[in-house]
């Protein structure tokens, strides 16, 4: 089979990574801008490489179907892409700090990344405001995802790369 295609078993695993993903964040939505996604994707990258994109658009989807269409839609398009990309470029590290920081510094920028469609949607004013009053839900973001990828970094990329070495025999 060519390298770049999915096999059966990687489509299986990616859709249930994706909606275990996505069941986690929903179990966590009581509290605000708290969730695993991130270090998922990161994760996801660091261990299948460009193929994570396959678990990070279902669980987009999941996410539309869930929540419905809005505007957040389109930043959703390209904003869980980063972690991915992040993933990817950082797979050669174990060390959980950096996974930490990576994942910390994302949850702080998030208002910012997201920033780009308001500016398109509302010009600057709104791009700017959104952003502004967004920033203590981008603190908590930032301090959610450092803890947890803190705690859970290991473990998850230790698991998910077993499953994904197992699953390819």
């Amino acid at each position: 089979m060519a390298k770049n295609r999915l096999s059966i078993r990687e489509v299986t695993l990616f859709g249930v990574l994706a909606a275990m993903t996505f069941g986690a964040k929903v179990a966590m939505s009581y509290l605000p801008n708290i969730e695993p996604v991130t270090l998922l994707m990161l994760i996801f990258g660091a261990v299948f490489g460009w193929k994570a994109v396959f678990p990070c658009y279902v669980y987009v989807v999941c996410e539309v179907l869930f929540y419905g269409l809005g505007t957040w839609n389109f930043n959703y398009l390209y904003i869980w892409l980063i972690p991915v990309a992040l993933g990817v470029g950082l797979a050669r590290f174990r060390n959980p700090i950096i996974w930490a920081l990576a994942s910390g510094v994302y949850g702080l920028l998030f208002g910012a990344l997201c920033a780009p469609v308001d500016l398109f949607i509302g010009g600057w004013g709104y791009a700017v405001s959104k952003w502004l009053s967004g920033i203590p839900f981008d603190l908590a973001h930032g301090a959610g995802n450092f803890v947890i990828a803190l705690l859970l970094f290991y473990p998850l990329r230790n698991l998910t790369q077993t499953l994904y070495t197992k699953m390819q025999r």
